[in-house]
């Protein structure tokens, strides 16, 4: 009943989500040359054989599934691949790193028509999706068609399960309607089990397989340059509320550490004019990269508004902290950074990764702080003490190298149902 009425009014709101995806254009939220794909309107040909399609919601599981597209392609060397996601900054990321073979459109809105012309025209073998998106019309009508559908590192947050446990009807239709769950911990696998879904494994956390963020070796080595002998740490994928206390860090960093260069890359980098006039107002002054790339000696704050050069900042910067994580927001992949060598920092709201998180902590590779103000004496002590920080970091990238197995492991469940489908084609 509930899906029904959630169809109908999806249908009925048609007008409505019209003028909210305009305004995302306006907003720089949307992509106005592929605006179209919003609304099931695909811009490239289906490619003839099979095709599986895996949908990622935005950049953070994008990048983990990359590892698990690889590995399906060098088994299924003629099938072709689709990977859908909702942003702007993953579909940048994605034509940047995906294989030739590998086409990217952005995912339908949730409406049923425009879902439909979605699977009339790709028409899929075989269904993946990443971790806890869970449109019903997309999965309703791909399960409508007898398209196999598996969850790959499934994900259910506090809130999500707080919110579904209100609907067990509804969510338990949308869960029956994958032949398998992958969680990426036992607290996700039980909270998935709790939820209604039938058969769900545990093998780990995809995110521990992704390639280390790539970097242009020359710019590293330009911006490293730049640098001299100025000490640096990054506050990496920022949300609003965080860039204030980082702010205020740097003041009162910078009487102890000369020189002290703060970089934040903001979630978001469309934001990044609002994080200069932060900086400004206190004071400081700041500088976007989108502006100027060379670094200037007088500058306070470097805001990474760019997209696609995380992986150059983690590498330069020795100590990183990991936002949306000083606010109710529930964390960031902070094992971008573990990869690359920068030590990590991150505060108490980490609901969406907490066993990477515990085990971080449990094992030292890792700080948490319990507030803001505990920032200030987490950086410093990591700048200034060389052999804490290096040992922090080889036990962060201890752990990762541990876990890199997952990849097989998820690979060997999805390969008999994705034989069968494609057998079928």
């Amino acid at each position: 009943m509930i899906l029904l009425a959630y169809r109908a009014a999806v249908t009925l709101g048609k007008p409505f989500i019209d003028c909210v995806i305009n305004k995302r254009c306006r907003e720089g939220k949307e992509d106005p040359a592929r605006i179209g794909e919003r609304r099931g309107k695909p811009s490239r040909n289906r490619p003839k054989g099979s095709l599986i399609w895996i949908h990622a919601a935005s950049l953070g599981e994008s990048l983990s599934v990359l590892p698990l597209i690889e590995l399906l392609h060098s088994r299924y060397k003629r099938c072709n691949f689709l990977i859908t996601t909702g942003t702007v900054t993953s579909a940048n990321m994605l034509s940047k790193r995906l294989p030739k073979n590998v086409i990217h459109q952005f995912v339908p809105v949730d409406c049923p028509q425009w879902v439909d012309s979605f699977l009339d025209h790709w028409q899929p073998n075989f269904a993946m999706w990443v971790e806890s998106e869970f449109w019903p019309n997309l999965i309703k009508l791909t399960e409508s068609r007898n398209i196999p559908m598996v969850l790959v590192n499934g994900r259910i947050s506090p809130r999500s399960l707080q919110n579904w446990s209100r609907f067990p009807g509804t969510i338990a239709s949308l869960l029956g309607g994958f032949k398998l769950c992958l969680a990426q911990s036992h607290t996700d696998m039980k909270n998935l089990k709790r939820l209604g879904a039938a058969n769900v494994q545990m093998l780990g956390n995809l995110k521990y397989a992704s390639a280390p963020l790539p970097a242009d070796t020359q710019i590293v080595t330009e911006l490293k340059a730049s640098l001299a002998d100025r000490p640096a740490w990054l506050a990496a994928s920022t949300h609003p509320g965080e860039e204030e206390f980082i702010i205020n860090t740097h003041k009162n960093l910078s009487n102890k550490i000369p020189k002290l260069l703060t970089i934040i890359a903001p979630r978001h980098p469309i934001r990044g004019e609002l994080i200069a006039e932060l900086a400004a107002n206190q004071g400081l002054t700041g500088q976007l990269r989108s502006r100027a790339k060379a670094l200037r000696p007088n500058t306070d704050i470097y805001i990474a508004d760019s997209i696609g050069e995380l992986g150059v900042f983690y590498r330069v910067a020795p100590v990183s902290f990991i936002g949306g994580s000083l606010i109710p927001h529930g964390g960031q992949n902070i094992l971008e950074a573990a990869k690359l060598g920068s030590a990590v920092i991150f505060g108490p709201f980490t609901e969406n990764f907490n066993e990477i998180t515990s085990e971080m902590v449990r094992t030292a590779a890792a700080v948490r702080i319990d507030k803001p103000a505990a920032l200030e004496n987490a950086v410093y002590s990591l700048l200034i003490d060389a052999s804490t920080r290096q040992s922090q970091t080889d036990v962060a990238k201890k752990i990762v190298l541990d876990q890199m197995e997952i990849l097989e492991n998820i690979g060997d469940q999805l390969l008999p149902i994705v034989e069968i489908a494609i057998q079928e084609n």
